[in-house]
C-alpha cells in the first residue's frame, strides 16, 4: 500500500469555476505528482489526475491509480487536504 507523505492545495479563487482546487502530493517521500484537479461535482468534490489533450480532442490521464484501494486513498486524503486548506483561510 502506498503512503502519501505530504500533500499541497492551491485554491482557485476564480467566482463560479467548478475547478475549485488543484493539488501537488508525494508518495512515499520519493515520488510527486502535480496538478490534481479539485472539481465541484453535482454529488460533492472529486478528484481529477493529471492529463493532455490528444490529437482528437480527447484528454488522456498521463497518471492514474490501478485499484480502488489507492483511488480511495488518494481522494480521501486530497479531499480531507482540501477541506483543512478552507478552513485556514476562512480564518485570515
Amino acid at each position: 500500500m502506498i503512503k502519501i507523505t505530504d500533500v499541497k492545495i492551491r485554491i482557485v479563487t476564480a467566482e463560479n469555476s467548478k475547478l475549485k482546487a488543484v493539488a501537488s502530493i508525494i508518495i512515499d517521500e520519493c515520488f510527486a505528482v502535480h496538478d490534481i484537479k479539485i472539481i465541484e461535482g453535482d454529488n460533492g468534490e472529486f478528484i481529477a489526475m493529471p492529463s493532455r489533450k490528444t490529437p482528437t480532442g480527447e484528454f488522456k490521464d498521463i497518471v492514474h491509480p490501478i485499484n480502488t484501494q489507492t483511488r480511495e486513498l488518494m481522494r480521501d486524503t486530497i479531499i480531507q487536504a482540501y477541506n483543512r486548506a478552507l478552513e485556514e483561510n476562512s480564518q485570515i
